[in-house]
């Protein structure tokens, strides 16, 4: 059944992408389910990204077992606050990659855009959770899949204030 859905939401997906390129949308208008933000972020602490880089290796959030998949986001303003509610306790340097469905899938990897789920055991009741889709990537994410890395900002108490490239700080 899952893989059915997966399925599913991919062709939704990609024959709004179509719809799209052919002049079929415009202004505000969107098919529901897609949103207008072409890209896929996810939010990494920077030791882990690094040593899956440096192995080459495929990268899995510590969560990645319970969840059943990596958690994205598309729309960059919702990445302060996805950082700020799930990661505060999470000491340490942190990455925002950047990528697209595209890319992602060029490694082999599905896309999904569905509601927020919890993170681990933290549950998604953040500002802005529910007014729409999250990427679900369903799978680890390749260094082969990553358009751009950058930087996460933040101050010495641990808040998240601003991505280098992807947010005003």
């Amino acid at each position: 059944m899952q893989r059915l859905r997966q399925v599913f939401f991919t062709i939704l997906f990609f024959q709004c992408c179509v719809m799209y390129a052919n002049g079929e949308q415009s202004g505000q208008e969107r098919i529901a389910g897609v949103p207008p933000h072409p890209f896929v972020f996810h939010l990494v602490q920077a030791a882990l990204w690094d040593t899956a880089v440096e192995a080459g290796t495929v990268y899995y959030p510590p969560t990645y077992q319970v969840d059943g998949f990596t958690h994205g986001t598309s729309n960059p303003a919702k990445l302060l606050n996805v950082a700020n509610h799930f990661y505060p306790e999470v000491e340490g340097d942190w990455y925002c990659l950047r990528m697209t469905v595209d890319s992602l899938a060029k490694t082999g990897v599905t896309t999904i855009f569905e509601g927020t789920a919890p993170v681990g055991d933290i549950q998604p009741d953040f500002d802005g959770a529910d007014d729409e889709l999250f990427p679900h990537i369903m799978g680890g994410i390749s260094p082969a899949a990553v358009l751009e890395v950058h930087e996460v900002v933040r101050t010495a108490d641990g808040a998240y204030v601003s991505i280098t490239g992807v947010t005003e700080p």
